[in-house]
């Protein structure tokens, strides 16, 4: 994350548009939103050194709400767009928004290789279970033999694990948070923003009107009176950070046990930070190659203004 560099402290408000925010009433939608505005101003962030990227759902709309820049794109697509962004500009903090449908559906190949990659930029996945502005269906998040009231039979199909696909595919900061505890989120998402390298924070939210399973009273526990949400940092053993990202040793056994963890299904579901090494970013390698960029933005480099009217007409 670039350093913030503002000359004045921002308020709140100045992260917040003026537009209404359409959600259903109950939405986990709302708690993710308050929680990226409270981030941005912890971090002071200059509202205009951020771009928001979202895809398209009822998250979709997020950008909407937060007044920084920002662009709605296309089903599955917040990723490569927040990837050019970022290239483009690497001074800019790039988060790029997406629900489980968006990015684990038609968007799972961006999903993967923007692991890969490692640009600094931040993806955080609105995680309910269901496409919620299509009318419920399964999501690809939604575990086999489920069925939400929307459904006419139970899903037939496994539900993937976020966290174990963004191992395997080599994010460098991996969490997961809960809409309805926004104090642990914004810090989860300070963290991300702050982590130099692609960072990933699935969020477990509740969908009111569609999924009648994952509700905030089973996320509370109320049918075994105990939370079914444990944090991870609550174990005084849990420590995610690699710290010799040469060790392949060391690395294997933080991936192995942020695995396992990633695996607990029914009475507990754990939430926190998984796995984070540092590792040189792509922006970083880009900048060996082409070392002007080191001093300036690909937006601050002069144009080549070579004559390409033979090249227009060839398209005649």
């Amino acid at each position: 994350m670039p350093e913030a560099t503002a000359a004045r402290r921002f308020t709140l408000q100045e992260y917040k548009t003026d537009q209404h925010v359409d959600w259903c009433p109950g939405c986990g939608d709302f708690g993710i939103l308050s929680s990226i505005q409270q981030a941005f101003y912890q971090l002071q962030i200059p509202p205009h050194r951020v771009a928001m990227i979202s895809g398209i759902g009822c998250s979709g709309k997020t950008p909407h709400y937060v007044d920084t820049y920002g662009l709605h794109t296309l089903h599955g697509r917040a990723l490569p767009v927040a990837t050019g962004a970022k290239l483009a500009n690497h001074e800019l903090t790039v988060v790029a928004v997406g629900g489980d449908g968006d990015g684990y559906g038609i968007g799972a190949g961006y999903f993967l290789n923007s692991g890969r990659r490692n640009l600094d930029i931040t993806y955080i996945v609105f995680n309910n279970g269901v496409y919620g502005l299509t009318k419920g269906q399964a999501s690809p998040t939604l575990a086999k033999g489920l069925r939400t009231k929307s459904m006419p039979e139970p899903s037939i199909q496994e539900g993937i694990n976020p966290i174990a696909v963004a191992l395997g595919a080599g994010y460098t900061w991996i969490g997961r948070g809960d809409a309805l505890d926004v104090k642990h989120l914004v810090s989860l998402i300070v963290e991300a923003i702050r982590h130099r390298g692609t960072s990933f924070l699935d969020v477990f939210q509740t969908c009111p009107v569609y999924n009648d399973l994952r509700t905030k009273e089973w996320y509370a526990g109320q049918d075994i009176g105990r939370a079914r949400l444990q944090r991870l940092d609550q174990d005084p053993s849990w420590d995610p950070q690699v710290k010799q990202p040469d060790d392949l040793a060391e690395v294997v056994q933080k991936k192995v046990r942020a695995l396992q963890a990633s695996y607990e299904t029914g009475d507990r579901l754990s939430v926190g930070v998984f796995y984070k090494i540092a590792l040189p970013t792509y922006e970083d390698q880009m900048a060996e190659k082409v070392p002007a960029l080191k001093d300036h933005p690909l937006v601050d480099l002069p144009l080549d203004q070579r004559d390409i009217e033979g090249l227009l007409r060839s398209f005649e």
